[in-house]
C-alpha cells in the first residue's frame, strides 16, 4: 500500500519531553533532530563510545544539542551509561528537572562486537548483552516508576516507549549471536512491558530499523548503496525517524508491536507462532520421534529473504 502523507507538522509531539539514548550519531541523532523539529523537548543521551563501545566522549551529544538549539528547538545533553542503574535514573531525572516531566523514551543506544560463536569471548558476549538488553531495561524501569507515580497520583499519563530491535535478532545473522540474542530479547520485552504498563497510560513498541550507520559498516545490507543524485536513498537513517515520531505522538494508539522500518516501508512483525506439530496420547519414545519428527528437518522458513537482510 502506497500512501501520500498530508498531516499536521507536529502531530501530537508539540511540547512533549523525550529522551533519546545513543542520540549523538546515526539513527539516534536523526530521532533527536526529528522529534525536536516537531516540537518535542529532547534529552540527547550519548556516552560517546566507539563502534565497539570503547572510549567515552561527551562531544557527540552536545553537538546534537547545539544543532537543535540553532534550529530553535529545546534540548539538553546527557552522557550517562544507559546500562547503569544509577546512570539511567539520572537520565530520567534530567528530563524531569530540565523540562518538568517525561513523555517519550526512545531506547536506541548500542554497539556491536561481532564474532563467530566459537571465537567469541565472554566479554564480547557480556558487553553487548549489557548495553542493548540491560540498556533498554534500566531507562525503561526508571521511566516506568515515574509514570506509575504520576498515574497513582491521579495525573493523566500518555507516555510512549520506543525500543530498538534488529533484523539480526528477528531474522538472524551469522556472526552476531550476542547482538541478535539481545535484539530478540528486546522484542519480547517490548510485548511484555506493553501489557504491564498499559494500566498506567504507557504504550510500548519497537522498531527494527534498516539503515546505513556505524553499526552496519561492512555487514552488507543486500541493498544497493549507490544512490544517484536526486534518487531516494533507502538507507538514509533519517527515513526511520518519522515512524518513531508517530509511535511517540500523543494520539497514537499502537502498543505491543514490533515494526521493520526501511526506506519508505513499514512492516509489522508477527511474533513466534506454532507452525505445525505432532502429538499422541501419552509420552513419546525415541524410536517414534525418529519416525514422526524427522520431517521437521525439511521445514524451511524464509524470513527476511524478501528484503535481502
Amino acid at each position: 500500500m502506497t500512501i501520500n502523507e498530508q498531516t499536521s507538522p507536529h502531530l501530537g509531539l508539540l511540547g512533549r519531553t523525550a529522551i533519546v539514548t545513543g542520540a549523538g550519531r546515526g539513527i539516534g541523532r536523526c530521532h533527536a533532530l526529528f522529534l525536536a523539529a516537531h516540537g518535542a523537548r529532547v534529552v540527547v543521551n550519548d556516552f560517546g563510545g566507539a563502534r565497539d563501545g570503547s572510549g567515552h566522549d561527551s562531544s557527540p551529544a552536545q553537538q546534537v544539542v547545539d544543532e537543535i538549539l540553532a534550529n530553535g528547538g529545546e534540548a539538553v545533553a546527557n552522557t550517562d551509561d544507559v546500562a547503569s542503574w544509577d546512570g539511567a535514573k539520572d537520565m530520567v531525572q534530567t528530563a524531569i528537572d530540565e523540562f518538568g516531566g517525561l513523555d517519550i523514551l526512545v531506547n536506541n543506544a548500542g554497539f556491536v562486537r561481532d564474532r563467530m560463536l566459537a571465537n567469541m569471548s565472554e566479554d564480547e558476549w557480556d558487553d553487548v548483552i549489557r548495553v542493548h538488553l540491560k540498556g533498554h531495561f534500566c531507562p525503561t524501569r526508571h521511566a516506568a516508576e515515574y509514570w506509575r507515580s504520576m498515574s497513582k497520583a491521579g495525573r493523566p499519563v500518555a507516555a510512549s516507549v520506543i525500543n530498538t530491535s534488529s533484523t539480526s535478532g528477528l531474522f538472524g545473522k551469522i556472526g552476531q549471536s550476542n547482538y541478535g540474542a539481545a535484539k530478540m530479547g528486546i522484542a519480547s520485552m517490548t510485548m511484555i512491558t506493553a501489557d504491564e504498563l498499559a494500566g498506567y497510560g504507557v504504550r510500548v513498541n519497537a522498531i527494527a530499523p534498516a539503515a546505513r550507520t556505524r553499526l552496519t559498516e561492512g555487514l552488507g545490507s543486500g541493498v544497493d548503496d549507490d544512490v544517484r543524485p536526486g534518487e531516494f536513498d533507502e538507507l538514509d537513517p533519517a527515513n526511520v525517524s518519522p515512524m518513531v515520531g508517530y509511535l511517540a505522538s500523543k494520539d497514537c494508539r499502537i502498543t505491543g508491536k514490533v515494526f521493520l522500518v526501511f526506506g519508505g516501508q513499514v512492516h509489522l512483525f508477527e511474533p513466534f507462532s506454532i507452525h505445525e506439530g505432532i502429538e499422541r496420547n501419552g509420552q513419546w519414545n525415541l524410536a517414534d520421534l525418529a519416525t514422526h519428527a524427522d520431517h521437521f528437518a525439511d521445514v524451511e522458513f524464509k524470513l527476511g529473504n524478501t528484503f535481502g537482510f
